[in-house]
């Protein structure tokens, strides 16, 4: 299993460096996919979002079988062991620190003539969070979203992840929800799960907003629901650079790439930007012995034979920061001598890692941001999941007769421009 390594720099860009950077954001199978199952459970409701959970999980579920009750909660409770309650519980606390210290405070600004302006949030009344439970049952996901909604103030919290065949959800996952806060959890995934929340149906109430991350198919589906809800981002399949210099170990880089490679959908994507040859080549070696190694061998053996890991040597760090810059990662590592000095150059990625001792999984479970990140390309224009997200923002302005009497004209001149009188008049009236 070897990764490729290629030569680049700003004057010379390299084909196949080229070609790793464009990656599409929207998968044309899965946009007609959406399309179609949305489009059924917009019509169909619980029938639609049942034939599809047999179709794609292989659940034969019955609409009284779609939430999952009080006493599955319990035995899932029962069934977690110790150690692993102790690690969700320390990863929730940490995301509720972090996203209680993040939230926006209201302001207030005064007028010049006596008035004040400002901005105040509410919480959203109902929400959904997408919890992917294909290759993986990502309980961590549970507590990336959920603590954050909950963190809102948001009182409804509902939350949709796949069962298996046997009509379960691992217990994992949904311990992690309800320590959360989830209100309601539904057996139902993929496309359908996300028209469930759309649309809702005769079980389900719809939601405002809808967040977390999924594969092309979720993704795709999220994208056509928005206007009938909120989405947070387009998150696709999992992706991570690497900027190091000739100070990284490359057994701690070439693990840390392979992070993201084991996610299992055979796109992620997994780069490193160094200025060191020597570097490179051992890291190539370095994933070449530890990937076989890997539980998940075959997945992200699929990834390297696609491409999806390739080494960039550039002529300098600050052409490396560029290419990583330019290739706007989900997952940003830095690891070289100065790595909090370079941050100052970071202008598009979705988190980032700074110095050797920050592995992009420590972001993934405990460290404290969502690891709702956009990917694609997306963190050009997108941020990652925070608690401000299942917030309304309101701005207020409360003026005097004075401030209005000020900037009456002004009013009314904008009015006449805009040909929009009743405007203008709403002002003048108020002095007559």
């Amino acid at each position: 299993m070897l990764a490729k390594i290629e030569r680049w720099s700003a004057e010379k860009p390299t084909a196949a460096v080229e070609r790793f950077l464009d990656r599409p954001a929207f998968a044309p199978e899965a946009e007609a996919a959406a399309a179609e199952v949305l489009a059924d459970v917009r019509k169909r409701g619980d029938a639609a979002v049942l034939a599809a959970a047999k179709r794609f999980d292989g659940a034969s579920l019955k609409a009284s079988e779609l939430r999952v009750t009080q006493a599955e909660l319990a035995a899932a409770a029962k069934a977690v062991p110790a150690r692993v309650k102790r690690a969700v519980k320390d990863a929730h606390a940490r995301v509720r620190r972090y996203a209680e210290a993040g939230l926006r405070e209201p302001w207030v600004m005064q007028t010049p003539r006596g008035g004040y302006t400002g901005e105040f949030y509410s919480p959203m009344d109902r929400v959904g969070v997408y919890v992917p439970g294909g290759t993986a049952p990502l309980a961590s996901t549970a507590v990336m979203t959920v603590t954050l909604a909950a963190v809102a103030g948001v009182k409804e919290i509902v939350a949709c992840t796949p069962c298996g065949k046997d009509k379960t959800v691992n217990p994992v996952l949904l311990y992690a929800l309800k320590l959360a806060g989830v209100t309601e959890i539904y057996k139902v995934g993929g496309i359908q799960s996300i028209g469930l929340m759309a649309f809702g149906t005769k079980t389900v109430r719809p939601v405002q907003k809808i967040a977390g991350p999924g594969n092309a198919y979720v993704t795709a589906a999220k994208r056509q629901v928005y206007g009938f809800v909120g989405i947070d981002q387009v998150a696709g399949p999992s992706e991570i650079a690497v900027l190091a210099d000739d100070s990284a170990n490359p057994a701690w880089v070439a693990a840390d790439l392979l992070s993201q490679a084991e996610h299992g959908s055979g796109h992620e994507k997994a780069l490193l930007v160094t200025d060191s040859q020597a570097l490179a080549e051992a890291v190539c070696d370095e994933i070449a012995w530890q990937a076989p190694r890997l539980s998940r061998a075959a997945m992200v053996g699929r990834v390297i034979e696609q491409g999806g890991i390739l080494l960039a040597v550039v002529p300098d760090m600050r052409q490396g920061m560029e290419l990583v810059n330019r290739f706007a990662p989900e997952h940003f590592e830095i690891m070289t001598r100065d790595a909090r000095k370079m941050v100052e150059g970071v202008r598009s990625a979705g988190a980032v890692f700074v110095g050797a001792w920050t592995p992009e999984s420590a972001g993934d479970f405990v460290a404290g941001p969502s690891h709702v990140l956009p990917t694609g390309g997306a963190a050009r224009m997108f941020n990652g999941l925070t608690a401000d997200d299942f917030r309304r923002r309101h701005s207020f302005v409360e003026f005097t007769k004075e401030d209005l009497a000020e900037t009456r004209a002004s009013i009314e001149t904008f009015a006449e421009v805009e040909g929009l009188d009743a405007h203008g008049r709403a002002a003048s009236i108020r002095f007559e």
